[in-house]
């Protein structure tokens, strides 16, 4: 029997595989505004070189992520490797002026050239068009959009997707360009399903769906006792209560409920593999085994009786790139 860990999915026709699990590192990039901690260098290179000697084939980082500072402790570990390993597929994605917003173009060109000096590679595996939601003007962002297909087609990246958090910006975009993957983050969860419109969309034009944040930024994860944020913000018990449900749920049957929220995703048809945010290289071990934990379909039954939210997650959100 092929494990989790180690079978791959195909993305579309592109020649790229990835494992159903990949890991985040927009942590590793040291955003205690957005993750509620810090994270050292020697930290993050440890993660980094935990992920690429584990079975998993798969990473995802943005030119934004700590305002550079992910993309370049990856890409410190792998120079100091002499390369990624074979068949490892890096995600990456192009951003906005941060200063600015303006995200025509010539942005995108700039970020990709930031992302491959950063990371120390000549090309991508897989590249995103990132927050266009956030852009100061959408006609700039269908310049960055065809830029995007142009690098595809110039062989900077074998596929190329839309990475977004609003699905009512997403959709259009998912309707009017030809991606091979998309990733939301947040929206689908076992308390939020905000996402699933977009993920049946996706489905019928054959884009895969790489589903983020599945512990909704950590607290389905952790715990509602330890971890008072949910979806990057300061959490209320009324906001958290949906998350006790769930532990409640978990509490009953003997099982984690962080393993039921990955698993979640990772038995959704639609998901063609979760993303996982890391920051320590012991969550590696962790992930594989709640993707392998077995769950009776009693809790299963229960869990997805459970009450959840369909609107935007986050609706008030202030975002924050450190």
């Amino acid at each position: 029997m092929t494990s989790v860990q180690s079978s791959r999915v195909a993305i579309g026709k592109t020649g790229v595989s990835v494992s159903r699990l990949c890991f985040g590192l927009a942590p590793i990039g040291d955003m205690p505004g957005t993750y509620g901690h810090g994270v050292t260098v020697e930290q993050a290179h440890a993660t980094v070189n935990a992920i690429f000697d584990s079975e998993i084939n798969f990473l995802d980082t943005a030119r934004n992520y700590g305002l550079g500072k992910s993309e370049e402790r990856i890409g410190e570990v792998i120079r100091v490797r002499g390369g990624i390993p074979k068949g490892f597929v890096i995600s990456t994605k192009l951003d906005r002026d941060m200063d600015t917003l303006k995200f025509d173009g010539a942005q995108a060109r700039r970020s990709l050239e930031q992302s491959l000096k950063a990371l120390g590679v000549d090309h991508f595996g897989m590249l995103h068009l990132h927050d266009p939601e956030y852009a100061s003007s959408p006609q700039d962002v269908e310049q960055a959009l065809a830029e995007l297909v142009k690098m595809k087609e110039e062989g900077l990246t074998k596929s190329i997707g839309l990475a977004a958090g609003v699905v009512d910006v997403m959709m259009p975009l998912l309707r009017n360009w030809d991606f091979d993957c998309l990733i939301t983050h947040n929206r689908f969860t076992l308390v939020n399903r905000n996402a699933a419109p977009m993920m049946d969309l996706a489905q019928e034009r054959g884009v895969a769906v790489l589903n983020a944040a599945p512990y909704a930024s950590g607290v389905l994860a952790k715990g509602t006792a330890n971890l008072k944020r949910y979806v990057y913000q300061e959490a209320t018990a009324e906001v958290l209560a949906p998350v006790k449900r769930v532990e409640d749920v978990c509490a009953k049957h003997g099982i984690p409920p962080g393993a039921a929220a990955l698993q979640f995703s990772m038995r959704d048809p639609r998901v063609a593999s979760t993303i996982i945010g890391i920051s320590k290289p012991e969550r590696i071990a962790q992930t594989i085994e709640w993707s392998n934990y077995q769950i009776p379909e009693a809790a299963w039954d229960e869990l997805l009786a459970l009450p959840f939210e369909s609107g935007d997650p986050e609706a008030t959100r202030t975002y924050s790139p450190d």
